[in-house]
């Protein structure tokens, strides 16, 4: 990927507060997730991707990175079906097929279907990506509520547990699982007490079921972002911090959607075919909570 000219800065980035879900089009200014950057090299020609998160944010940019490699895509989302219209939009513009699928990662039976309809309408399923994700800042430990943490468990490690499960009776030799843990699952954030154990719990369920899968040779991998400017930020964050979001990390700014994209598609091909367990970091610098 090459770089653009600019990016966004913390400067550039006022705070704002969105209801939760927050689209991807009431954001200011918008993620970028176009990949007008990226150079493809039909790394995914003929392979079937099932994306969870896969309307807006990260899981947007990695479905048109997945189909500018020559990929056909099903999103898995819950609720913002503005958002992902135009995801599909941008998959088809690249001469890929997308299918969208509505529901929800905390229903075991949701992400059976997901499953079944992207074998049944696409004829394959070669890699699986666990995106969908839940957070809420809480200023004090004892405001997370009991509905709140099993929310937030139940989207971001429930949903990834139903999700391999369902995706594994298609997958063979070759293909591959990517998770999408977190930096704040390494090092911790005082907001997101929560959603910090979830993602730890991500790169330990990544490493242990990269051993379970190791004999059938399925790669799973994850990718650990640090700070990148998606829907959640505003949604879910305290209003100064989403004015400043981004400062802290060695490169003084956040990370747009389609600077992460490139990780995903290296991890769902076989460049690195001698890669799995991994949690691979894109933070931008981000090496403590602070």
């Amino acid at each position: 990927m090459l770089d653009k000219e600019s990016r966004p800065t913390p400067a550039d980035i006022p705070g704002q507060k969105l209801a939760y879900p927050a689209s991807q089009e009431d954001m200011y200014p918008k993620p970028d997730s176009d990949m007008s950057s990226y150079r493809a090299a039909d790394k995914l020609l003929g392979k079937v991707a099932l994306i969870t998160g896969g309307d807006s944010g990260i899981g947007r940019a990695v479905a048109l990175a997945f189909a500018m490699e020559g990929a056909d895509v099903a999103i898995f989302f819950n609720e913002h079906t503005d958002d992902a219209a135009v995801t599909r939009g941008l998959v088809e513009s690249q001469g890929r097929t997308c299918l969208v699928i509505q529901g929800d990662v905390r229903r075991p039976e949701d992400c059976r279907r997901a499953v079944e309809e992207t074998v049944a309408q696409l004829g394959r399923l070669n890699i699986l990506v666990n995106n969908a994700a839940y957070q809420m800042a809480q200023k004090r430990f004892e405001d997370i509520s009991e509905e709140q943490f099993r929310r937030t468990l139940e989207t971001n490690i429930f949903g990834y547990f139903y999700m391999a499960q369902a995706a594994l009776p298609y997958l063979s030799q070759e293909d591959a699982i990517i998770n999408t843990g977190s930096i704040v699952g390494l090092v911790g954030n005082e907001l997101l007490v929560d959603y910090c154990a979830s993602k730890g719990a991500i790169h330990a369920f990544t490493k242990a079921l990269a051993l379970s899968l190791g004999e059938r040779k399925i790669r799973v991998n994850a990718v650990a972002p640090g700070p990148v400017w998606t829907p959640n930020i505003p949604a879910t964050m305290p209003i100064e911090e989403v004015d400043n979001f981004g400062h802290e990390v060695a490169l003084g700014r956040p990370g747009q959607p389609e600077e992460l994209a490139p990780v995903y598609v290296l991890l769902a091909s076989q460049d690195s075919s001698f890669m799995t367990g991994s949690i691979v970091e894109v933070t931008g610098g981000k090496l403590s909570s602070s």
